[in-house]
């Protein structure tokens, strides 16, 4: 089970690349975070976050509209 859990359900980008970006700084190493997103643009910018911050995508899971990212903080 994840740390954290982030909802953007109903957020456009950047919204969620933004709030995750956020909720990032604020966790300590090892921690993982659970973000929700039905911005489809999400499947190319959340990727592109963490490749920048050197955390680690877990997993990505689709559910009918939900995409979920697990992230675990470098």
């Amino acid at each position: 089970m994840a740390d954290i859990k982030l909802n953007t359900v109903g957020k456009k980008c950047p919204m969620p690349v933004l709030m995750t970006k956020k909720e990032l700084k604020k966790m300590s190493s090892g921690q993982t975070l659970e973000l929700i997103s039905d911005d489809r643009g999400a499947l190319k910018d959340v990727p592109a976050l963490i490749n920048k911050t050197g955390d680690t995508i877990v997993e990505t899971k689709e559910e009918g509209d939900n995409i979920t990212f697990t992230i675990k903080k470098a």
